[in-house]
C-alpha cells in the first residue's frame, strides 16, 4: 500500500517532469500586469473569510444562531413530527442549544505565566466540561430519536449526519483523520 506523502512526492515528479518536457516554462508568458480573472476571483473567495475574522464576536454568533435556526428548521419540516412529538423536540432543540455569548478564553500571555500542571489542570477543566456539554447533548438526542418512527429516524440519520463536520473537512481521502499513513 502506498502512503499518501509516497503518493504526493510521486505526482509531484510526475508533473514536473511531464511540465519540463512539454517545454512549457520556455514558454511561459510574461507575467500580467493588471490582474486576472482568475486572481480578482481568489480575491472574492477570500473576503468572506477575511470578513469573518474582523466580524464582531457577537454578531458571529447571531450569524451562527441564525444559521442553526434554519438548519432545525429544515430538519423539523422534512421529519414532519406529529403533534405528540413535539414537545420531544422542544426538549431536544433546548438541550442541544450552544451555550449563549462567546465562550470565555484565557489570553495567551495570562496563560503562558501559568505553570506546566496549572496549565494541565486549566486544560483538564475545559475538556471536563465540553465532555459534560456533549453529554447533555447526546443524551437529549438519543431522548428525541426514541420518540421518532422508524421512516423518521432514517431521515435524521441522513440529515444529521454532516452536523458534525460543518467546520470545514480535515481528514484524509478515506475521510481518516488523525491517522497515521500506512508504511508500505
Amino acid at each position: 500500500m502506498i502512503s499518501l506523502r509516497q503518493r504526493i512526492v510521486w505526482a509531484s515528479l510526475l508533473g514536473s517532469a511531464a511540465l519540463a518536457s512539454s517545454g512549457a516554462f520556455a514558454q511561459a508568458p510574461a507575467a500580467p500586469t493588471a490582474p486576472s480573472a482568475a486572481v480578482a476571483q481568489a480575491d472574492t473567495a477570500a473576503a468572506p473569510k477575511a470578513q469573518h475574522k474582523r466580524m464582531d464576536p457577537a454578531q458571529r454568533m447571531e450569524r451562527m444562531q441564525e444559521r442553526r435556526a434554519k438548519r432545525l428548521a429544515a430538519l423539523k419540516e422534512k421529519l414532519k413530527l406529529s403533534s405528540a412529538q413535539e414537545g420531544a423536540w422542544s426538549a431536544f432543540t433546548t438541550a442541544t442549544q450552544p451555550p449563549a455569548g462567546p465562550r470565555p478564553h484565557m489570553d495567551r500571555a495570562e496563560f503562558a505565566k501559568l505553570t506546566t500542571p496549572q496549565r494541565l489542570e486549566r486544560m483538564q477543566a475545559r475538556q471536563a466540561e465540553r465532555s459534560a456539554m456533549f453529554a447533555k447533548r447526546a443524551d437529549a438526542t438519543k431522548t428525541f430519536y426514541a420518540t421518532l418512527s422508524p421512516e423518521q429516524q432514517k431521515t435524521f440519520d441522513t440529515e444529521t449526519a454532516h452536523f458534525g463536520g460543518h467546520r470545514g473537512h480535515h481528514g484524509g481521502p478515506d475521510g481518516q483523520r488523525g491517522q497515521a499513513p500506512a508504511k508500505g
